[in-house]
């Protein structure tokens, strides 16, 4: 299933489900929520995205721990999961977080950042008491790595609703 198909399915399940998304999103810049906006109907689930390129937003505007960030840096599987639940938080409506969080992390290239290899990525997704983070290695370029992180978040979050059915 292509970027397009996964995002126009997520966006159906989610309407019928009346739930909600929230992306926090790193080296993807946006790109995540522009898939899902896209889709004809995606305002009713998306409820927005922060783009916390910059460490100093990953901790203060999506409560990513500043000695995780000390420690092992921006690229890390625990700073994505932190990311995904924090996102659902800033980002919820009134008193209700988004029923998700997706968030992005990694190194899209060309240099290595913080020790980590270009296409070096973390997606992690947050739903009630569950956070589940995966880890890739993609090749190509820069936006290579960028297109294949969205496509690989968005396949985090189908198979996730699909196995929630």
């Amino acid at each position: 299933m292509n970027t397009e198909e996964l995002a126009t399915k997520i966006v159906a399940i989610l309407t019928e489900r009346r739930q909600t998304v929230a992306l926090g999103e790193s080296l993807t810049g946006g790109l995540l929520c522009a898939a899902l906006v896209s889709v004809p109907g995606a305002s009713a689930v998306v409820n927005g995205a922060v783009v916390a390129y910059n460490t100093a937003i990953k901790h203060q505007v999506l409560g990513v721990d500043a000695s995780l960030l000390a420690i092992y840096g921006t690229v890390h599987p625990d700073v994505a999961a932190h990311m995904a639940t924090g996102v659902r938080d800033v980002l919820g409506v009134g008193e209700h977080q988004a029923s998700y969080g997706l968030a992005t992390t990694g190194v899209a290239g060309p240099e290595s950042h913080e020790g980590k290899a270009p296409g070096t990525v973390f997606i992690a997704l947050a739903a009630n008491h569950y956070v589940e983070t995966r880890d890739f290695t993609f090749g190509g370029g820069r936006e290579e790595v960028r297109e294949q992180t969205v496509h690989a978040a968005l396949e985090c979050l189908y198979q996730y609703l699909e196995s929630a059915d």
